[in-house]
């Protein structure tokens, strides 16, 4: 059975867990609220699953359920804000830490902090696609040689875009002017007013994470999950 080294790499696997099966997520969750008060641990909801090996993947799925039942809501949706690669989950943890954090700061700004903070800019997130294709052909190619030579690179090209268009469309990706705190505050307040409450909204989304991490650890150490338990 998987042994996480640590509490955030099981936070982030089980939150990406969601994104490559969340059919199978969706009947743990369903089989662990059912035996959630006979007290029943991961690998015994597995076996109650029918399942013959309790591999990676369902171990994962199975960390998702339990976190999401017992942590806190406010530190469940700010581990999901956070680290979740789901764009639903993301966008929904995001919208209900809003409430939480007193600011003096406009409601627009307030948003757009937590979404920066949730969703931060990172280099080389935008791919460009050239809008052409190089190909090499030999001058002494004869012209059929020549035209398989030109639709073997359209094709390797195509599937290239499709590979890195899916990959983008897994990704939530704000454009650079998002970032821009004078967009953030319709008020015109200064550069000091506004960077200062940035850092005290971010600030209090850090303290909300270390919290849910430290209960999720103490979690994991009850299920025997971590490298600790294991040696």
């Amino acid at each position: 059975m998987t042994i996480y080294r640590d509490v955030l790499s099981a936070v982030v696997r089980c939150l990406a867990a969601e994104c490559i099966d969340n059919t199978a997520k969706q009947a743990w969750q369903k089989l662990y609220s059912a035996h959630a008060d006979e007290g029943a641990g991961i690998e015994v909801l597995g076996r109650l699953g029918g399942a013959e090996v309790i591999d990676n993947n369902l171990v994962d799925c199975l960390v998702f359920t339990v976190l999401h039942k017992k942590l806190k809501e406010r530190h469940w949706h700010a581990l999901a804000a956070k680290y979740s690669t789901h764009k639903a989950r993301k966008v929904e943890a995001i919208g209900k830490l809003l409430p939480l954090i007193a600011t003096p700061a406009p409601k627009l700004f307030l948003y757009k902090a937590v979404t920066a903070w949730a969703v931060p800019k990172l280099k080389g997130a935008r791919v460009q696609l050239a809008p052409t294709v190089s190909v090499d052909i030999p001058v002494d190619a004869s012209p059929s040689k020549q035209a398989a030579i030109i639709k073997a690179a359209l094709a390797a090209d195509q599937v290239r875009r499709k590979r890195i268009e899916s990959r983008s469309a897994d990704m939530i990706v704000l454009p650079d002017s998002f970032y821009d705190m004078s967009t953030w505050d319709p008020d015109a307040h200064s550069e000091r007013t506004r960077r200062e409450w940035r850092q005290k909204i971010h600030a209090v989304l850090d303290e909300m994470v270390s919290e849910a991490l430290k209960e999720a650890e103490a979690i994991l150490h009850e299920e025997g999950l971590l490298l600790s338990e294991a040696a």
